[in-house]
C-alpha cells in the first residue's frame, strides 16, 4: 500500500492566522502553525482550548478561510475525495453503524479510491487486508465493532486510517478511552507506522506526560491562541502549566521527555 505522496514542499501542514467561531462564539483566535513532513506535533492545553477545532480546521471539517495548506496546496483547492487521500482523521469517538464487521469498517477507508455507484477492487481489498495486517488484526475480519475491546477498536480506526493510504494522519485524542497499557500499545503503533511508512502525525492529548514522550513538538493552545510551542521539554514546564492549566504540578525530567506528576496545592 503506497501512501499519497506530497509535493516536494517540507511542510505537511502549514496554519497562517487561522480564526473559527461557533454559534458567533470565538474558538480560535489567530492561531499559526507548522508541521513539517514526518514529524509528530501534538497540541495540547486546557478544556476548552480549541484543540479538536484545530484539528478538524486542518481535516477540511471546518471552514479555514484560506489559512490552511496541506503539502503546499491550499486546502480550498483539494476535492474532497482528493482530500482524503492526503489526510486521515481518527477521531475521538467515531461513529460506527450497528452490527459492521471490522472488515467493511476498514474499507469505508477506500471510499475516496471507489468510483461513484462503484464496487471495491482487487486493490482496495489488498489494502485493506494489509492493514489489518500490519495492525495485528488479521483474524478479527469477520467480528462486529462492538464486540471488540477499547483497544482493540482503537486499532481498528487505525486500520481504517492507513488502508486510506494518506500521509497525514490526524489523531484527536487517541488514547482518552484506553488504560495505560493500551495507551502504550497504541502510540508504539502510532509511531512505528510513523517511522516506516513516513506518516505526519498531527494529534491532540489530554495526558502531557505522553504528549511529551511521543510528540517531536508541543504546541499549547489557550484562549484559542498558541501560548507556547517547541520541544516538550520548553513548553511542559511549571510555570507554563500553572499559568494555563491553574494546576499544581512538578516536572520530572525522563527518559524520552519531561513527566508532569500533579500535586495538591498548598492550602
Amino acid at each position: 500500500m503506497t501512501p499519497a505522496q506530497p509535493s516536494t514542499t517540507s511542510s505537511a501542514v502549514e496554519v497562517r492566522d487561522l480564526h473559527l467561531a461557533l454559534d458567533r462564539t470565538p474558538i480560535l483566535t489567530g492561531v499559526d502553525l507548522t508541521v513539517t513532513a514526518g514529524e509528530w506535533v501534538t497540541v495540547i492545553g486546557p478544556n476548552g482550548a480549541g484543540k479538536s477545532t484545530l484539528l478538524r480546521a486542518v481535516g477540511g471539517l471546518l471552514p479555514a478561510s484560506g489559512a490552511v495548506s496541506l503539502f503546499g496546496t491550499p486546502i480550498a483547492a483539494l476535492r474532497r475525495r482528493a482530500r482524503a487521500r492526503v489526510v486521515a482523521t481518527v477521531a475521538q469517538s467515531p461513529v460506527v453503524p450497528p452490527g459492521m464487521s471490522v472488515l467493511d469498517y476498514v474499507l469505508l477507508g477506500r471510499t475516496p479510491y471507489i468510483p461513484p455507484l462503484g464496487r471495491e477492487s482487487t486493490a482496495d481489498l489488498e489494502a485493506v487486508h494489509e492493514a489489518l495486517d500490519r495492525l495485528d488484526l488479521a483474524g478479527f475480519h469477520r467480528r462486529e465493532l462492538a464486540t471488540l475491546s477499547g483497544g482493540e477498536r482503537q486499532r481498528v480506526f487505525l486500520a481504517r486510517a492507513l488502508a486510506q493510504g494518506a500521509t497525514l494522519l490526524l489523531l484527536d485524542e487517541p488514547t482518552s478511552a484506553l488504560d495505560i497499557g493500551h495507551q502504550q500499545e497504541v502510540l508504539e503503533l502510532v509511531d512505528q507506522l510513523r517511522r516506516e511508512s513516513g506518516l505526519t502525525v498531527l494529534a491532540t492529548m489530554h495526558d502531557l506526560s505522553i504528549a511529551g514522550e511521543y510528540a517531536d513538538r508541543l504546541v499549547l493552545l489557550a484562549g484559542g491562541r498558541v501560548v507556547a510551542a517547541g520541544a516538550p521539554r520548553e513548553v511542559l514546564t511549571e510555570q507554563l502549566l500553572a499559568t494555563h492549566y491553574r494546576a499544581s504540578v512538578r516536572v520530572v525530567d525522563g527518559e524520552h521527555g519531561p513527566l508532569v506528576v500533579p500535586i495538591r496545592p498548598h492550602p
